[in-house]
């Protein structure tokens, strides 16, 4: 699901909603999602908000390039145990020319369970730091309504 939201800045962003299932592989002894599976999470919910706004990270890799992280924050609310289905709220509050930055927000029944951010650097095959290329860049911006 598609929504809008705003940024710290005052600017409409777009937020995309990324439903995953709670695997059983996703727990830890204790029967709630090893803290270490939120980056996971993470990665699944940034590449369906890409696909979303009509290019995959696929593509962008066949064109030679890569968004490299280079910054990940997490912070913890609550958990989330086997089976439960928990909700992505996936935005991008941050556009450079040569990174960005995603937001997520991780729900189950309305409740924030893990809020985060990671941020990219855009580098070429050779792993040289680049500007995202034009084209993938204006699609990215058109994300972001000024």
């Amino acid at each position: 699901m598609d929504r809008s939201g705003t940024s710290s800045k005052g600017e409409e962003i777009s937020v995309v909603d990324v439903p995953i299932r709670v695997r059983y592989a996703d727990t830890d002894k204790m029967g709630v999602v090893y803290y270490g599976n939120y980056p996971v999470f993470f990665e699944v919910a940034r590449s369906e908000f890409m696909r979303a706004k009509g290019i995959t990270y696929r593509e962008f890799e066949d064109m030679g390039y890569y968004l490299m992280v280079v910054g990940l924050d997490a912070k913890y609310h609550s958990n989330a145990e086997y089976d439960d289905l928990i909700v992505v709220k996936t935005s991008m509050p941050e556009l450079k020319s040569r990174g960005l930055t995603f937001h997520y927000a991780v729900y189950k029944d309305g409740t924030l369970l893990v809020e985060g951010s990671t941020k990219h650097i855009c580098v070429n095959t050779e792993k040289k730091v680049v500007a995202i290329p034009p084209d993938f860049f204006k699609v990215l911006k058109d994300v972001r309504t000024p």
